[in-house]
């Protein structure tokens, strides 16, 4: 048998490639290649670090399982094999008590390791802001979002509303993309509401994603960390247009934010947007509300 010391030295090289090559791989890959990051490794949201290192660490767990279990499969396969001239059924055992418990006891582990990360990360993800600088109300409804940004009084309080799948001339489905504001560095709340049936609420680069039901609010707190642009759509099949329920996210400085609070104030949308909601009035394939309807019929 090899000595321990050569078994050291034979180590040491292959740690110290690994170490090279982890020194050289990007943000993005040694967070599992999860959107979220850019080069310098700035993370979107105080959270995203922390999701990405419980789905890296999985996989690095979960790979090193697969790769003993293939090669004990592969080396059970090449030594057991029927050699030329062998007739009949290899030799049968009843049990290996050492072995049933150690296939046992490390499933059995996991598992329980598993779950133990997985919980700890999802009560702090779960853990909602009692006092957020910003609280905000997403509304989904087939096919586009509301956003409510609330304030101390009525008039304060904002709104922008999406506009529903519509067909243009030549029917093909359009929709302009409402957009989420957020200020970096702030505190962020957002109870999730649906109008109609089940969403899910996913800003793709945050890592994340809640689902919003009618009659039940949920909230989601975090705070972004990173001004840019970022992508969200609903994630819950949700009707013909689920495809097409799409919002965009601009994560900006604070002055940013409050300009684009005093537009939505200067254009009139203020106060409840629930007030100023009407459940059909972007009907597809139309461009009309249910009383321009009713006087064409």
């Amino acid at each position: 048998m090899p000595s321990k010391r050569r078994i050291r030295w034979a180590a040491l090289p292959v740690g110290i490639a690994a170490a090279a090559v982890l020194a050289g791989c990007t943000p993005t890959e040694l967070h599992g290649f999860l959107p979220g990051f850019v080069e310098d490794g700035t993370p979107a949201t105080n959270h995203t670090d922390m999701v990405a290192g419980l789905w890296v660490n999985s996989w690095i767990v979960l790979l090193a399982v697969g790769i003993i279990t293939w090669g004990l499969m592969g080396w059970a396969a090449i030594a057991y094999r029927r050699r030329k001239g062998q007739v009949g059924l290899p030799v049968q055992l009843r049990y290996n008590m050492p072995i049933e418990i150690f296939y046992t006891i490390v499933p059995l582990i996991l598992v329980i390791g598993f779950f133990a990360f997985t919980a700890r990360d999802q009560a702090i993800l779960e853990t909602q802001t009692e006092d957020p600088d910003v609280s905000i109300v997403a509304i989904g409804k087939q096919w586009s979002w509301d956003f409510q940004y609330d304030g101390d009084t009525e008039d304060e309080t904002v709104w922008s509303m999406g506009v529903q799948a519509q067909t243009d001339d030549q029917g093909n489905i359009t929709s302009e993309l409402p957009t989420l504001v957020l200020p970096v560095d702030q505190t962020v709340k957002i109870k999730l509401q649906s109008r109609d049936v089940i969403h899910s609420f996913w800003i793709i680069d945050f890592l994340y994603k809640k689902d919003m039901y009618i009659g039940k609010d949920n909230y989601w707190s975090f705070t972004p960390t990173r001004e840019g642009e970022y992508a969200g759509k609903c994630a819950e099949l949700c009707g013909e247009y689920h495809s097409m329920m799409l919002f965009n996210v601009k994560v900006v400085s604070d002055d940013e934010y409050e300009q684009y609070l005093g537009s939505l104030r200067a254009a009139g949308q203020t106060g409840d947007i629930n007030d100023e909601y009407d459940r059909l009035q972007n009907l597809p394939g139309t461009g009309g509300t249910p009383e321009d309807e009713e006087g064409d019929n």
